[in-house]
């Protein structure tokens, strides 16, 4: 049988997990992508079609003007930068005065009508959130595709030249690591003095800050898993380290995702599988404020032990 995350949070003395006021919209604007990552819990690749039209486009932006308390509009996909409305939204909220998060891959600085982009994000002051799950070419390739390392090196130095990820700079460059099969990401800050060292020295490439992420076990991942018959033992792993010290901090909790059709989650991975908001099947044509949600309860899964296993796992890093 199958462990319960509620029964999880109800030994912890955690009850019911609730919405804390929302900082952050995240938008999944499509499923495009110039890559198929093995791990991607988004199913994302080139062949895929599915993107935030013009009018969802405005609405976001209207949601966001509503709604004081949201600070930052984090953008992921698929590759957003591929979304024919990727720049309105960032100009638009940029506008705004709030913060804007490209989940960028890196490769897709380099896919036709991307050759200004790096210098496009650097012009409205995006901060760039970065996807490389190893300092070594091998590793990297074999998740992500060949050549892929390289291409990624290349963009993080473009980035650099323009200010990105250096000391004191206020373009922001963070990198994300991801183990390569059914593990915990381990210590963070360890990790990151290890990229930095090894990045510096045989790249001189520079950047603010790694975050690690734990593999969800739902779509591609999960698949892989039940390929391999690992499946068992990786959600047992996640629950037999399921840590209460990360619940207060999970981003669910401050965030609300946004679907390329307008549909509300309480994360990336609910969106993914189409797991309804806790507070209700809601789009962004029903709702003027996202304070509304404040309190409402969260849809929780198995998949969550992802997020709350030994350190924990959001899209800022480790939570513990």
């Amino acid at each position: 049988m199958q462990a319960r995350f509620e029964d999880a949070l109800a030994r912890c003395g955690a009850g019911q997990l609730l919405r804390a006021p929302v900082r952050t919209l995240q938008l999944n604007v499509g499923r495009r992508c110039d890559l198929a990552c093995h791990h991607c819990h988004v199913e994302a690749g080139p062949k895929r079609t599915e993107s935030l039209d013009a009018r969802g486009a405005e609405r976001v932006l209207a949601l966001l003007a509503g709604s004081p308390g949201v600070l930052t509009l984090d953008l992921t996909g698929g590759a957003p930068e591929l979304c024919p409305e990727f720049r309105n939204l960032v100009r638009g909220a940029r506008a705004l005065g709030r913060e804007v998060i490209d989940r960028c891959n890196l490769t897709v600085l380099f896919e036709p009508g991307q050759e200004d982009t790096a210098e496009f994000l650097a012009a409205e002051g995006v901060k760039v959130v970065a996807s490389l799950p190893c300092y070594g070419a091998e590793n990297v390739d074999r998740q992500r595709g060949r050549g892929v390392f390289a291409r990624s090196i290349e963009a993080l130095q473009q980035l650099n030249a323009l200010g990105y990820g250096l000391p004191d700079s206020k373009l922001g460059l963070d990198l994300v690591y991801n183990p390569q099969g059914p593990s915990l990401p381990p210590d963070e800050r360890t990790l990151e003095a290890r990229y930095r060292d090894e990045l510096r020295q045989h790249f001189g490439v520079e950047f603010h800050r790694l975050a690690t992420l734990a593999n969800m076990p739902i779509k591609r991942f999960a698949h892989a898993l039940l390929r391999d018959g690992q499946h068992e033992a990786y959600m047992s792993l996640l629950v037999n380290h399921f840590n209460p010290g990360t619940i207060p901090s999970l981003m669910c909790r401050h965030l609300v995702s946004v679907a390329y059709d307008g549909m509300l989650y309480d994360c990336d991975f609910n969106q993914m599988l189409e797991l309804p908001l806790g507070a209700g099947m809601r789009s962004i044509y029903e709702i003027d404020d996202l304070a509304e949600l404040e309190g409402e309860p969260v849809a929780t899964a198995p998949h969550c032990f992802g997020c709350t296993a030994g350190s924990g796992s959001s899209c800022g890093g480790a939570l513990a």
